[in-house]
């Protein structure tokens, strides 16, 4: 793995982690035949919107954002959302370590549980996730035949 650190996101990240959002959900995209899937049609706006008190991680290579997650706390639980990682920098290991960081500051904020979803044909997501310990806890069937599936872990 190149990245030479994680830090906590902020608002000021919005610009650049839309686009990396973009470049990274475009396999995601072409999995799902749906050009109009959310991370790709995200304004700017929604997402400074979600980043204003945001529990999420920033991974850099240099200055350079090559990976994101974005989390927040309800309760206990926290709620992981749209991990991305540059497209040159998938399979490097990205995933695993903003999971850890996002984990360690739910749990510093009071979570108990940690739930992230991923889409039933996003084997490479599934199976990134079952490898750090978290489980199915439900699928929720979708317009399209497939299943949004939860997955969830104990922190």
């Amino acid at each position: 793995m190149t990245t030479s650190r994680i830090r906590p996101i902020s608002v000021d990240d919005a610009g650049e982690v839309l686009t990396l959002q973009r470049a990274a959900f475009v396999q995601e995209a072409l999995i799902y035949d749906a050009v109009d899937m959310p991370p790709l049609t995200q304004t700017l706006d929604e997402v400074r919107a979600e980043l204003e008190e945001n529990l999420g991680c920033v991974a850099l290579d240099g200055e350079r954002i090559v990976g994101c997650v974005r989390a927040r706390v309800d309760g206990d639980l926290l709620l992981i959302g749209r991990i991305a990682i540059a497209p040159d920098q998938q399979g490097s290991g990205l995933g695993t370590s903003l999971l850890s960081a996002v984990e360690e500051r739910g749990r510093d904020a009071g979570a108990t549980t940690a739930e992230l979803f991923t889409g039933s044909l996003s084997e490479a997501n599934l199976r990134l996730y079952e490898r750090e310990g978290y489980e199915e806890s439900e699928r929720v069937p979708g317009d399209d035949g497939t299943e949004q599936v939860f997955l969830r872990k104990q922190l």
